[in-house]
């Protein structure tokens, strides 16, 4: 009887590890992604280093939204959403956003290598989920589009730091 319940532990530890029991998803949200959505799945690659705290922002998928003031989207009724994740010391990096219902949005991420909840360009990095280099100037709305359907979709972000005169792009490292 011993041995048949060593047996039995055994084969639920390796059905929980294959499964990706473990392989954490951070943010808020996390469990919307693990339930089956309608929810963003942002695996972040390119990160400068494991400092500070990661961002995922959800706006409407329109010009004059995208990345427009929160109070004033929420004062209007329209969608905004926001999830905050520390920025995992190893491992792979991914943060869950749920969304209200199927639809475009646009979705715009943020490392905040200080900390200090303010987008510092010399310091700070962002992406978008097209990963067209940001440059010097805001995202594009058409770089931050995302559809989104019933269940999880998901998707991959390269950070962008500052890289001279030319405004935010991606690290040359692979990760």
């Amino acid at each position: 009887m011993k041995y048949r319940f060593l047996g039995l532990t055994l084969a639920c530890v390796a059905l929980s590890v294959s499964a990706g029991v473990g392989a954490r998803v951070g943010g808020q949200d996390a469990p919307a992604c693990e339930s089956g959505g309608p929810a963003i799945e942002a695996k972040i690659v390119g990160l400068k280093d494991r400092s500070g705290r990661m961002k995922l922002e959800l706006y409407p998928a329109t010009e004059a939204d995208f990345l427009a003031d929160d109070s004033l989207l929420i004062a209007a009724g329209k969608v905004f959403h926001r999830v905050w994740a520390p920025v995992p010391q190893a491992g792979p990096v991914t943060l869950c956003i749920k969304v209200p219902k199927p639809g475009h949005y646009a979705l715009f991420f943020t490392h905040d290598r200080d900390g200090k909840n303010k987008f510092n360009f010399w310091r700070d990095g962002g992406g978008v989920p097209s990963n067209i280099r940001i440059g010097a100037a805001k995202p594009k709305l058409a770089t931050a589009t995302i559809e989104v359907g019933d269940g999880v979709t998901v998707t991959t972000i390269k950070a962008q730091y500052l890289r001279g005169l030319s405004g935010l792009g991606p690290l040359n490292k692979a990760e």
